[in-house]
């Protein structure tokens, strides 16, 4: 299987830049050959010396409907590659993007122009929302003059779309750190710490990146109730369904519960959780994940907003 590397976002979000630099890196380097797969050309170019000294080929895609696992074998046949590197034009949908089945996606990354992220969201909602949502690293670039509210606000916006996504945020000065505690809109010093309606979403999104703010201590918030089958006696999920873009783009934010009285509460509940915040190896995580011990469980009524909206942040 030749591993695939893709990088998506729109014209001039500095993906060239990314890769072009990547395949320069020394611990980048194989044996083999390199190829590289443009699907738009911006203002930056792959130097003719860094393709030769890397042993990088660079073939050009422009039409969208010329991307297909036939034409891509073409270029497997003629390059023999270890290794591709996709560009992909970010104004052509990524529910239409195919592999060749001798070639597997090892990584999808996202590049983002900070400067021009507030018009996209706006304007394309639904076209960013598919190049973020299968990313495992997003990167915004040129963070310059924006301030850190902003930021944050852009920071949140990906998240819900992509909660286990690693976000890197830079400006001419390089990385910027974007982990200030009071940024949130909530007290992390409460006992305990309230979450409801938004709140409850910012949290979910916070504890992914960073669960030693949490651990230990006690959180109080309204979920509704899912009950996964292959969930183990005792647990079971309260959360929210939120909104990131659009009404078709919902997901479920939870994390296991666990209480000892679990098998009393229903599909769809809508319950009053007070729990402790935990982080540990849990089965169907596959690993270690926020995991919720439950000191009181209320049936209540659901709110007026059932659903959590992002873009009101």
């Amino acid at each position: 299987m030749v591993p695939v590397y893709v990088i998506n976002g729109f014209l001039d979000s500095g993906k060239t830049t990314f890769f072009a630099y990547t395949i320069g890196q020394p611990y980048f380097r194989t044996p083999g050959t390199d190829l590289v797969i443009l699907c738009e050309e911006g203002e930056v170019e792959y130097g003719p010396k860094l393709l030769k000294r890397t042993n990088t080929e660079l073939e050009v895609i422009d039409r969208e409907e010329d991307f297909t696992p036939a034409k891509l074998m073409e270029l497997n046949a003629k390059h023999r590659p270890e290794r591709v590197l996709i560009e992909w034009n970010g104004m052509w949908s990524f529910k239409n993007f195919r592999l060749p089945k001798a070639w597997k996606l090892e990584q999808q990354m996202t590049a983002i122009d900070a400067s021009t992220f507030s018009m996209y969201f706006t304007n394309m909602k639904s076209l960013l929302a598919e190049q973020i949502r299968g990313s495992e690293l997003i990167m915004f670039n040129r963070c310059d003059g924006i301030d850190e509210k902003t930021l944050v606000s852009y920071k949140r916006n990906v998240k819900a779309l992509n909660p286990q996504a690693d976000l890197v945020f830079e400006d001419k000065n390089g990385e910027i750190d974007m982990t200030l505690e009071e940024d949130l809109p909530f007290d992390i010093h409460q006992d305990p710490i309230l979450l409801e309606g938004l709140n409850y979403g910012l949290w979910y999104i916070d504890v992914t990146e960073h669960p030693d703010r949490y651990v230990g201590k006690n959180i109080t918030y309204t979920g509704m109730v899912m009950r996964p089958g292959n969930f183990p006696k005792g647990y079971f999920v309260p959360g929210r369904m939120a909104m990131a873009c659009c009404a078709q783009d919902m997901n479920f934010l939870g994390y296991a519960c666990r209480y000892d009285r679990a098998d009393e509460v229903k599909d769809r509940d809508w319950v009053k959780v007070t729990a402790r915040v935990d982080y540990r190896e849990f089965p169907e995580y596959d690993g270690k994940g926020v995991v919720l011990d439950a000191s009181s469980v209320e049936k209540t009524k659901a709110p007026e907003k059932q659903v959590i909206d992002f873009t009101q942040a």
